[in-house]
């Protein structure tokens, strides 16, 4: 009422400054009629943002109070031709205008007020399988006017939705192959809602490499002439093979007994890629091996390779050629024999890690040092050095045969490091944290891991987390978190700080198994 009652003044005033003595008459002033006709245009803008522009009218007004009528106490002083705006969720409202005359006569009306947001617009879903994983899935979405969006994933009717934003990636992973519907709605913020489905189809094909490591996977082996074999735990974790499964064979009393594995796609055989690579444990050296590779559909179709083993009693890895199986022949199947030519004596052998090979193996993730053809580079600077070498203290979590080696010797910098080059972009778009095992000399060393572009370094692009180590003269894991790293920047190379932001004395550490990690 303040600002009428100025307005009412100032009308006065100029009132009285334009009449004469004899036209002092005021009556056509105290008998102003209350105001009439009092309305509002509402405009609601199109984008889901609830925002009303409001914009009173009436006859005999000199000014508006305007009540929203969404439980907002004050209410908004609207000039005559004027407007105020609110915004508000879904929904209806009763907004009450009351218009004022110049003698603070007032009129009221109520007007109702229907906010309603239109449903989500150009709903795009992005449904991906994760590498590495072909059991789990990646779900991100855009649209136009939602505020949210949630999915189901048709495993588990009784699944909750799970939320999520635009800009954010969510997964699942399923228990079993198949096909499923996956659902994702998208939410305007009220009742209007947008939805897409899709159905995706989770298949998990035995393809090479074979690990013997995902369970999911059918690793059956066909016996045949009494040859017995199975999947179990690693008998001998040490040297060249640490990991957890692997594949027993015993021969029977023939010549020729062995298993085979059908492959659930034919290998590709291509000019870079032409041997087949295995390890093998024998309990004697100079065992023949052969692997042969057929068609599923007819065993007529085949080529096989010889090698002998070259130790007994532990791990190693056998190159076999396959040049010769050529390109255009499908070889679904890999077909072993064990001590081949011979009558089986009881022996039981051990194989895993069947692989495609090209002569050198790639410098990637994981790096375990294990590799007799793997060309590492290591770039050394400020002072300190990097090799492969012998595990010095094979005990604990940590038995492999090689590791990586830091000597940060006498005087090096503060910031002394080692740099390792991948031969391609390491893909971090399914794992984003980095293990390594670490022996320290000391507990509460800082261990600092940086990552790089290559080709050209653009240094503002580097991401570096530390850690501390926890215990001393002892082999364990330290995890790195790198959640917020931005796989676009084809990060190539893994730098390593051992003690970080103290001169080197001349110590050494040493390294091992680096690799993603969920």
């Amino acid at each position: 009422m303040k600002k009428l009652k100025l307005i009412f003044s100032i009308l006065f005033i100029a009132i009285l400054a334009g009449c004469s003595e004899d036209e002092n008459d005021l009556s056509f002033v105290n008998n102003a009629p209350a105001p009439q006709n009092l309305s509002a245009l509402f405009t609601i803008t199109q984008d889901n943002t609830g925002l009303v522009t409001i914009a009173p009218h009436g006859e005999g007004v000199v000014g508006f109070d305007v009540y929203y009528g969404d439980g907002t106490a004050e209410p908004a002083a609207v000039d005559v031709g004027q407007k105020t705006t609110h915004t508000y969720a879904e929904g209806q409202y009763d907004v009450k205008i009351v218009g004022y005359s110049v003698t603070g006569a007032s009129t009221e009306v109520i007007l109702p007020l229907t906010v309603t947001f239109i449903a989500p617009e150009n709903i795009n879903v992005t449904i991906a399988t994760v590498l590495g994983n072909p059991l789990r899935i990646n779900v991100s979405a855009t649209a136009d006017y939602e505020t949210f969006f949630d999915v189901t994933y048709g495993e588990d009717p009784g699944q909750v939705a799970e939320q999520f934003n635009e800009g954010q990636t969510v997964n699942h992973t399923y228990s079993e192959i198949g096909t499923y519907t996956v659902t994702v709605t998208a939410y305007s913020g009220g009742a209007a809602t947008a939805v897409y489905t899709e159905e995706v189809t989770i298949t998990n094909p035995l393809t090479l490499p074979v690990t013997f490591e995902v369970p999911s996977l059918n690793y059956t082996i066909t016996d045949f002439n009494g040859n017995t074999s199975a999947v179990i735990d690693n008998p001998d974790a040490s040297g060249v093979n640490t990991s957890s499964k692997v594949a027993s064979m015993t021969p029977g009393g023939g010549v020729f007994t062995g298993g085979f594995l059908t492959l659930d796609e034919p290998i590709d055989f291509t000019e870079n890629q032409h041997d087949i690579k295995i390890k093998v444990w024998s309990p004697a050296a100079g065992v023949p091996m052969i692997i042969k590779v057929e068609n599923a559909e007819d065993a007529g179709i085949f080529y096989g390779a010889n090698a002998v083993t070259t130790v007994a009693n532990q791990w190693e890895e056998i190159v076999y050629d396959f040049s010769g199986a050529g390109t255009t022949a499908e070889y679904s199947r890999v077909v072993l024999f064990f001590n081949a030519g011979n009558n089986g004596n009881g022996d039981t052998y051990y194989f895993d890690d069947i692989e495609l090979f090209n002569g050198s193996d790639p410098v990637e993730l994981p790096l375990t040092f294990e590799s007799a053809t793997q060309d590492i580079i290591w770039n050394n600077f400020g002072g300190a050095n990097g090799s492969k070498v012998a595990n010095p203290n094979a005990s604990g979590i940590n038995v492999s045969a090689n590791v990586g080696q830091y000597v940060k010797n006498a005087g090096s910098e503060t910031w002394a490091g080692i740099a390792i080059p991948m031969d391609e972009p390491i893909d971090f778009s399914a794992m984003q944290q980095v293990k390594i095992k670490v022996w320290s000399p000391a507990a509460g060393i800082p261990v600092l891991m940086k990552f790089e572009n290559m080709n050209p370094h653009d240094t503002a692009l580097d991401i570096e987390k530390q850690t501390n180590t926890t215990v001393a003269n002892q082999w364990e894991e330290l995890t790195f978190d790198f959640s917020d790293i931005n796989n676009a920047n084809n990060y190539q190379q893994i730098v390593l700080f051992f003690n970080f932001g103290v001169s080197g004395t001349g110590e050494s550490y040493y390294f091992d198994d680096v690799q993603l990690s969920n």
